[in-house]
């Protein structure tokens, strides 16, 4: 199976990668609204810090700052490849560190999964059952498996979408996912 996944990485990753600067700015603007809905109430919130070409989670978090809203990110630890949490207050803390995702290196306030409800997540690929194709590192699935009672909702371009991610014992279904043409509960 982890070679099927690895050939639909690649080729998702291909096609999520074709998407214009601006086509990619416009439907992050529209996954941006419909997430903050979904969010509204909930307080601390996780949520991942984009890297190109992900969906741009900048402004959720600046939104979510702005509102009150605690922000916790994950910090990746790759000695065990697990997720270490932090608070983020600004933006500005960020620094690009593994795997070239923004973290608050230097700058951690150690946050609780136990303290919070939702996390958003991001995805390769997913399918309309929930499940979801990551990095294949199993960062996100070790660490929700391990904080099953948050709610966990998936952000990817609508492009991602394919009939059937392969999945196994170890892979954690989303709650909800999020394109720019909607939201879908599963």
């Amino acid at each position: 199976m982890s070679s099927t996944k690895a050939a639909l990485r690649e080729r998702i990753k291909h096609i999520r990668a074709s998407l214009s600067p601006g086509e990619r700015q416009r439907q992050s603007s529209r996954i941006h609204d419909l997430l903050l809905g979904e969010l509204d109430g909930e307080n601390p919130v996780m949520i991942y810090v984009s890297k190109p070409p992900e969906v741009i989670t900048t402004g959720i978090i600046d939104s979510l700052l702005r509102r009150g809203t605690g922000v916790v990110v994950p910090i990746i630890q790759t000695a065990d490849c697990s997720l270490r949490l932090s608070y983020l207050r600004d933006l500005s803390a960020l620094s690009v560190s593994t795997f070239s995702v923004p973290e608050p290196i230097g700058n951690e306030i150690p946050a609780s999964p136990e303290s919070i409800g939702v996390v958003v997540v991001p995805m390769i690929a997913y399918d309309r059952s929930g499940h979801r194709l990551g990095y294949g590192a199993g960062y996100y699935d070790r660490f929700l498996s391990s904080s099953c009672n948050m709610k966990k909702i998936g952000i990817a371009f609508s492009c991602q979408e394919i009939d059937h991610v392969p999945a196994d014992e170890n892979d954690v279904r989303m709650d909800v996912i999020i394109t720019e043409e909607g939201v879908l509960n599963v």
